[in-house]
């Protein structure tokens, strides 16, 4: 017998003329929430599309994509909704339409079919469609279709790859299917999209090809803000693994075999038109594994947000309403890798962040892979796997006894499929079986949910600097109060939790310099201080 349907956020297309107005004046805060289909032409459009305005009369409004393409209409090529945010609301948080989009990202139609999604998400086939039709527009498998074809049509507008490599990327198992799946969408061949003056790769001259980097367009909804994003990361960055400047985040990333680097900055300003962008540089990287890493990098700097609908849900809270007001463009912080993450949120445990930095250092260099040889600035080592740490001895590198069996528990646990980052997990599910692990309390689950799967609406009440900070009268909320008060915050409460967390930050934060490695049996011991920190 099916389950019951579990409620699902209302159907986000926007009211007609909200639509229309958006449209008109080319709102750049709507861009991905609806799409603009011409019925005159045939075409689908981002609302911020520089074309001229079509008549009303000729316009339909769509809330996804793929229901555009459903209905028969083809991308446009001069505005590209392939570089449109996603809808925010349907890839977060514990809807079952929220976590079968995450699944559906991650490639779960690619190689199973419909029902091994469904079950994952605990519903029925039939049902799951239903879902799916009601809320987007489209069934799960059209907007799986919808996708991949998008990313390719963006790989071959904006790149050099060869069109065997790019239907590689984008999922197809051979040229041929993809060739036809291209043709019977969009009315024409991959081949003759490049051949279009308009459509170039490099994006028509801006700086794409930039030496043997493979680069793409990563676009947001503004306001973004890129500056206290890369502070953030700053802060945390491991040398040798990550380098983080006032204008770029720089990673190695593996396989240890196979291994590249990228980089990601802000999108080089474009005197014909603002874009809401930023630039990922690819090096060395497999093109089977472009698709993923774009998803990783989405999710790490949290690009399909919609500020608007978190900070009218925060306005409610007086404190809030200013820190929004004050960064409107403020977002989620995430990781590259879940399990980096959640060593790094075990080692700064009741330390400063500097500290765990320190620590996570020397982790890193001691049981890192070296890379064959350097790349980018510095980057030397990909962090551990959990197989690395398993059984390592972490003693010599600082860690107390205690911290070092939690950072092994979870590495075996990891291992062993008592815990994981998958996405059709509710926030609930994650947090009981990482508490259940010894060593992992309430506040670290829900800051690896935050950090790891970019959770919004994750919440570690225990946090110090949240029961200081958010009182107006001096005196420190307890856990359970700060709970209470953040009920008003769902299912944005993660935001919450970074507005004040960056508040709570001098007004002024230098880059911090880089953190000597100790990787010695003298590596001093870092001693813990009896407070729960902002990691």
């Amino acid at each position: 017998m099916d389950a019951p349907v579990i409620p699902a956020p209302a159907a986000s297309l926007p009211p007609a003329h909200v639509c229309e107005q958006a449209r008109i004046s080319r709102d750049p805060r709507f861009d991905g929430l609806f799409f603009v289909a011409v019925t005159s032409t045939g075409i689908y459009c981002r609302p911020v599309c520089p074309a001229p305005t079509a008549k009303s009369a000729n316009v339909k409004y769509f809330g996804h994509a793929a229901a555009c393409e459903a209905a028969g209409f083809r991308p446009c090529l001069r505005c590209r909704p392939e570089l449109s945010p996603a809808e925010g609301a349907w890839r977060r948080g514990d809807a079952v339409v929220a976590r079968a989009l995450k699944l559906i990202d991650e490639g779960a139609l690619a190689e199973q079919p419909l029902s091994a999604l469904a079950e994952r998400v605990g519903l029925g086939e039939r049902q799951l469609r239903r879902l799916f039709v009601d809320r987007l527009g489209a069934p799960p498998i059209g907007v799986h279709g919808t996708r991949r074809l998008l990313f390719a049509k963006q790989l071959l507008t904006e790149t050099r790859l060869p069109i065997t490599e790019v239907a590689l990327a984008a999922g197809f198992g051979s040229l041929r299917r993809f060739n036809a799946a291209f043709l019977e969408a969009y009315r024409m061949a991959p081949r003759d999209l490049r051949r279009r003056p308009n459509e170039s790769p490099a994006g028509q001259g801006d700086g794409a090809g930039d030496g043997d980097a493979l680069v793409l367009r990563l676009g947001y909804r503004p306001p973004y803000d890129l500056g206290a994003m890369l502070d953030f990361l700053r802060g945390r960055a491991l040398p040798g693994v990550e380098h983080v400047d006032e204008h770029s985040y720089t990673r190695a990333i593996g396989p240890i075999d196979a291994p590249g680097w990228l980089r990601v900055g802000a999108w080089p300003a474009d005197k014909r038109e603002r874009q809401h962008a930023l630039k990922l540089e690819l090096h060395g990287t497999a093109p089977s594994r472009l698709l993923e890493i774009t998803n990783r990098l989405r999710r790490m700097f949290d690009l399909d947000a919609d500020p608007d609908a978190i900070g009218a849900a925060l306005s409610v809270d007086p404190r809030l309403r200013a820190l929004v007001r004050k960064r409107p463009g403020l977002r989620l912080p995430s990781g590259w890798d879940g399990f980096e993450i959640s060593v790094r949120a075990i080692l700064g445990q009741q330390v400063s962040v500097a500290a765990a930095r320190t620590l996570a250092a020397r982790v890193a260099q001691r049981y890192g892979q070296a890379l064959p040889q350097p790349f980018g600035p510095g980057l030397t080592h990909l962090f551990p796997t959990p197989a690395d740490l398993a059984d390592a001895d972490l003693a010599p590198l600082g860690l107390t006894r205690a911290r070092a069996d939690t950072v092994r528990t979870v590495a075996r646990a990891l291992l062993d499929g008592r815990v994981d980052f998958r996405a059709e997990r509710t926030l609930d599910d994650f947090v009981a079986r990482w508490v259940a692990l010894p060593g992992i309390g309430p506040w670290t689950a829900h800051y690896i949910a935050m950090r790891a799967l970019g959770h919004p609406d994750a919440f570690p009440a225990d946090d110090l600097v949240l029961q200081k900070a958010l009182p107006e009268d001096g005196v420190r909320l307890s856990a359970k109060a700060l709970g209470a008060r953040a009920e008003a915050w769902r299912p944005w409460r993660a935001y919450g939790v970074i507005h004040t967390w960056r508040d709570s930050m001098p007004a002024s934060l230098p880059p911090k310099p880089a953190v000597p490695v100790v990787s010695s049996a003298s590596a001093p011991a870092v001693k813990p201080k009896k407070t729960r920190r902002a990691t």
